[in-house]
Order: C-alpha cells, then structure tokens, then sequence
C-alpha cells in the first residue's frame, strides 16, 4: 500500500461513508484501516456480481463508485463475477423462485460486466482482482455442500424478510434456496474479504458472510450498505424489467433525456450516489431558493453522462435536449420503442395499451389522466380521447409531457424486449 499522500483516516472515513446507509460497523472499519496503514497492507474490498442480465444501470454503479473510492485510497478491489452462483439466483425480494439460467446465459451476460464495470472501476492489475465462484464452488462435492450447510439453521433463514413472507404466505421455497447466502457468505471465506459492499436487499446475505469467516478463524468483514436507488418513475427502485433505468452504456443523449425526466424530489439522492460532487454543493443545487430545478437536473444529467461518456458529450447531449424541448424540435434518432404484435386488435392499439407498454405510464389509469390532461401527443396531433386506437404504421412517434418521446413500432421477431 504505497499512498504517499493518503488523507487522514478522519477524511478516508468522511470519503468512504458518503451515501452508505449502514455499516457493521463504523468502529472496526476505522480500526481496520489505522491498522491496513501501519501494515502498508490494502484492504481487500469485495463486491458480488450475478450475470444474471447482460446489462449494468446507475442503480448497480451506486455500489461500484463505493468500490472505486477505495480503490483511490489505496485499496484492492476483489469483484466475484458470481457465475457459478447466478445459475441459482438470488431469491432477494422475489415472491417466487428465479428460474434456472445455463452455464451459456450466465456467461454471455459476465462478458458484458466487466467492459460496464471498468466505466467506474480503476482496471490495473494492482487495484482491481477479479474472481469466478465457480472457481471454488464448482468443485465441491455433495459431502462439502452438507458441511457448509450445517453452519446455519432454518430458524435463522427464516428471518430473512423474503423467506419469511414467502413461508408466511404459503409460497413455496426450495432447499437451493437457502443454499444462496451461503454460497455469497462462502466467497468473503475463500477471498479473505476485509469489507463487504452491497445494497440493502443484500444485508443478510453479506451479514452471513461474517459468520462464515468467524467460524474459519478469520477476522469478519465489515459490511457496508447502499441504499437501493430509486427509478426514474419515482416509486420503484431502478430495475430494467420496470424500465425506469438509466444504462451505463446506453448513448449520451438517452442518459441524460432519462435523467432529465425524473422528479425533482429525487434529485438529492442522485446527486449523493451517482455523482462526485461535494455535499455543500449538493445542498445548493437542490435548493429551489438557490437553484431552478430544471438548471440542477442538467447540472445532475450532465455529471452523469461525463462519468460514462465525456464532457464534450454531456454539453452536446445538454444541447441537444434543449433544442428538442424549448424549440420543439425532434432529433432525427430518437429512441424505437416496440409494441407486441398481441396487444394489436386488427392492426391498431389502445391508446392507453400503448403508452403503458413503451413505459411512459405505470398504469392504464395513470395513462388515462395523461391523456385527459392534454399531455400526449401521437404522430403530430394532441389527443385527449383516451377510447382512441391508434395504427403503427410509418413508426409514429409519441410524445407523453415535456421529456417523454419515442418512435413506436410493431416487434419483429429479432427485435430485442
């Protein structure tokens, strides 16, 4: 650990626990990090990947910057590309168990993770180590899994809030299941982790990572946890199957019209998690009495695509969004957004249908009172009849308030859902 000018463990603490919602516990990180200096040994930072999507969004970037800070202070990364572990999938709040990927899917999707990853995360081979689990869980035979098994009991599996409501509500819940945390837990053993990053659905699992050490003989890890970010819509965390996601490697003008879209009152808790910017200016941009909301959004949208993109890119992305909305003017790429062919009733769609199915609307009842507002536009034409069937011909675009706007079409075959 060769930091010649590391600041002082006041100021690593200051910089480490920015946007952490827990830690267990504060206390033995810092001791944990007077004595990594005394040492000149780095931490050893873990973060778990399952490459169960191919595609990592602001939302999985909150805990990578929590990595990359460590990394800037002297700190080795170890990231678990969780390959043998996401052909199980993790239950976290799901009401139902994951279906089974192929050892094909899981690696197909780990491809794409580390390109996505090094967006955020410094590379070189002194700060970043990668690891498979299925380096050493694949190897284990029925007699190792038993062992492993024995270190927990089903009472304290049933405390975990999916477990338990899933139990409570008589869903079913099969004996892999409960083998997750213990194999998540099992890879702080083999790796030697000193800190464990995650968000808040992962607390258990990290927690039992703990356990696992401790039962080996080595110092448990300190866990620190991430709040879960919120989606564009507001209401649900960020999640590409709810398509309220912002992609860390989708195109500079899509990242910063998705940003420009969401509420105002989320602005401070994407300022803190997915942006560097310091806390006294943070508290200045989200301060209407300071700034307009709209001048702090594109302070926010444009930080985002410089992270991911450039600062030329941003100030062309920001430029671009301005011509769009104050001159009423479109891009000529503006965004495909598909149809199923089953929503049509002889070659046309429900108004309502379709806004709901391209994301613009959570429900038909709010798709309603946005077309009755006078706030959706079809193929050049406001329309404030929510009975109307529209036809996809010609790729019409929809426009939906002041930020929403696509082209709609009918999903071929190939076309990607």
């Amino acid at each position: 650990m060769n930091q010649p000018n590391q600041p002082d463990i006041d100021e690593q603490m200051r910089r480490l626990l920015r946007g952490v919602e827990q830690i267990y516990s504060e206390a033995e990180l810092r001791e944990r990090l007077i004595r990594a200096a005394r040492e000149r040994r780095p931490l050893r930072v873990k973060l778990g990947m399952d490459p169960t999507a191919p595609d990592l969004h602001l939302g999985h970037a909150v805990v990578l910057r929590m990595l990359r800070r460590f990394q800037d202070l002297g700190h080795r990364a170890v990231l678990i590309i969780g390959d043998f572990t996401a052909m199980i999938g993790d239950p976290t709040g799901k009401k139902k168990t994951r279906p089974v990927l192929s050892a094909a899917q899981v690696e197909e999707n780990a491809r794409t993770y580390l390109a996505q990853a090094g967006k955020i995360l410094d590379t070189g081979p002194e700060k970043l180590e990668i690891r498979r689990n299925s380096q050493w869980l694949s190897p284990m035979n029925f007699a190792d899994a038993l062992r492993l098994a024995q270190r927990m009991t089903v009472a304290r599996m049933l405390e975990r809030d999916t477990f338990h409501e899933r139990y409570a509500a008589g869903e079913a819940i099969y004996i892999h299941e409960f083998m997750y945390p213990l194999m998540q837990g099992w890879d702080s053993v083999m790796i030697e982790a000193d800190v464990e990053l995650g968000g808040t659905d992962q607390t258990f699992n990290n927690l039992l990572g703990r356990d696992l050490q401790q039962s080996r003989g080595q110092p448990p890890q300190i866990v620190m946890i991430a709040p879960l970010l919120a989606g564009t819509d507001g209401r649900e965390k960020m999640s590409k199957s709810l398509n309220n996601y912002v992609g860390v490697s989708e195109p500079p003008q899509q990242q910063f019209g998705k940003t420009m879209s969401i509420p105002d009152a989320l602005m401070k808790q994407w300022f803190r998690l997915c942006t560097p910017l310091p806390e006294d200016r943070i508290r200045s941009l989200v301060d209407p009495g300071l700034t307009h909301p709209r001048e702090a959004k594109e302070v926010l949208g444009r930080s985002i695509v410089e992270q991911f993109h450039s600062a030329a890119q941003a100030a062309v992305a920001a430029a671009e969004f301005r011509r769009r909305f104050s001159e009423g003017r479109l891009p000529d790429d503006l965004e495909m957004r598909f149809v199923d062919p089953g929503s049509l009733r002889s070659g046309r769609i429900g108004l309502l249908t379709l806004i709901k199915e391209v994301g613009f609307a959570a429900s038909t009842s709010e798709a309603r009172r946005l077309v009755e507002s006078g706030a959706v536009h079809f193929a050049g034409e406001k329309i404030i009849d929510p009975k109307l069937a529209v036809s996809l011909d010609d790729q019409p675009v929809l426009v939906v308030g002041k930020r929403r706007v696509c082209r709609v079409t009918i999903r071929p075959p190939c076309a990607p859902s």
